[in-house]
C-alpha cells in the first residue's frame, strides 16, 4: 500500500480507464496453474496513458465458489500492485468500519476511507447478484472496469 492514500477520484479514474482485454483472458479462463490449492493465472497490460494494470484470477481447486477476479494497478516505480477492484465468490465478509457482516458474492473496491486507518485498500465490499461463478465474475470485471475488445474497431470484426 502506498504511504499516501490514493484518493477515491483517482481510484475511479483508474478503474474506468480504457484497457484492452489482455491476450488469452477469456471466459472460461484457460491455462490456469495449480498452486497452493488454487488454480490461478495473471495477465499484465499496459495502457496508452502509460499506466500498468494486472488482472489476477484465482479459484479454489476444492470449492468452486471460492474465487477472486482482481483488477490491480501497478504503482509506478514501486512494482507493488494496488488492488482497485476484486470480485469475490460466496463467503463471509465483514466491513469493519460499517460494522456489518454478510455471506454472499461480493465486490471489493479500493477506498481512501479504508486506506487512512491502515486497512487493505480494497477491504470495503458490497454484496452483488451481478455474477454467480468465476466466468460471470470475469465478464463483470470486463464490463465494469473500462475493458474493450482489441479487435472491436478493426474492419474485419467491427467498426470501419
Amino acid at each position: 500500500m502506498p504511504i499516501i492514500p490514493i484518493k477515491d477520484e483517482i481510484i475511479s479514474q483508474l478503474i474506468s480507464e480504457e484497457k484492452l482485454i489482455p491476450s488469452g483472458l477469456c471466459v472460461p479462463p484457460k491455462g490456469m496453474v495449480l498452486r497452493n490449492g488454487h488454480m490461478q493465472k495473471s495477465y499484465e497490460l499496459d495502457c496508452v496513458s502509460g499506466n500498468r494494470f494486472v488482472v489476477k484470477i484465482r479459484q479454489s481447486s476444492v470449492n468452486l465458489r471460492n474465487f477472486s477476479v482482481i483488477l490491480g494497478y501497478v504503482l509506478p516505480g514501486l512494482y507493488t500492485v494496488f488492488r482497485l477492484r476484486r470480485y469475490n465468490g460466496k463467503h463471509r465478509h465483514s466491513n469493519i468500519l460499517e460494522k456489518e457482516t454478510f455471506y454472499d458474492f461480493h465486490v471489493h473496491t479500493a477506498t481512501e476511507r479504508y486506506q487512512r486507518p491502515g486497512f487493505n485498500e480494497d477491504h470495503f465490499a458490497e454484496t452483488t447478484s451481478r455474477y454467480y461463478d468465476l466466468g460471470s465474475a470475469i465478464q463483470c470485471l470486463l464490463n465494469e472496469c473500462g475493458f474493450r475488445d482489441p479487435f472491436a474497431d478493426t474492419p474485419l470484426f467491427g467498426k470501419k
